[in-house]
């Protein structure tokens, strides 16, 4: 049951984006790329056996990206001109990484099939293949995304979910996103991969720590 509402979020999550034509469907590069697909899955393949831990990476990256004016790989994007990286934000700082692999699926799929594919479609095929490496389900990807040409720093510092976040903050969040409490709750409790830095949780552990010690101290 958990591993279908996360797909059906994900699938939710990959919709609020820039859609060419109108709609997103499967099959849409079936016959101007039509290895798009096993490309990436190779990619991504090769990166988790390298490094276990890049699935998740691979995922939260696609999530840092929908919660920021939809999927359109704004993520991806470096500071130059007008624009200010969303890799600069504070979610993304020093802790988003997978940027290498997103570069290497796009640099073979453009000698297979230059000026196709979008970057955005990339990230999500890369987050359902990262899914199914790490044992989870697999589902069909709407593509037929555009890619963004601006980022936004300010979106990615206030509409991505932080770890000290109150749980109403969360909600609001999602519901920003199209998304309510299930999916809140698949996305956000449902985390079964990847790694957490203690900074980002040890403020909670410390503060248990006199219940634990009077814990103690009634035991013996």
């Amino acid at each position: 049951m958990v591993c279908s509402i996360i797909v059906i979020t994900l699938l939710a999550l990959g919709l609020a984006s820039n859609i060419i034509g109108g709609y997103l469907y499967p099959q849409f590069y079936d016959h101007s790329c039509p290895r798009a697909q096993e490309i990436v899955r190779n990619v991504v393949a090769k990166a988790v056996a390298k490094e276990p831990r890049m699935a998740a990476s691979l995922l939260r990256l696609q999530f840092h990206d929908c919660f920021v004016k939809g999927c359109d790989a704004s993520i991806l994007l470096d500071s130059g001109g007008s624009i200010i990286s969303e890799k600069r934000s504070n979610p993304n700082r020093n802790s988003a990484r997978g940027f290498e692999v997103i570069d290497e699926i796009k640099a073979v799929i453009e000698k297979e099939c230059p000026h196709t594919v979008s970057c955005a479609d990339i990230l999500a095929l890369a987050a359902r293949d990262s899914t199914v490496l790490t044992g989870g389900p697999s589902w069909e990807v709407p593509l037929g995304r555009r890619d963004c040409r601006g980022a936004s720093l300010s979106g990615s510092n206030n509409n991505v979910p932080a770890p000290n976040n109150t749980f109403q903050t969360i909600l609001t969040k999602f519901k920003l996103q199209g998304l309510d409490i299930v999916d809140l709750v698949a996305l956000s409790g449902s985390h079964t991969i990847g790694n957490a830095r203690c900074t980002r949780f040890r403020e909670r552990l410390y503060k248990l720590q006199p219940i634990r010690q009077w814990t103690t101290r009634q035991h013996t």
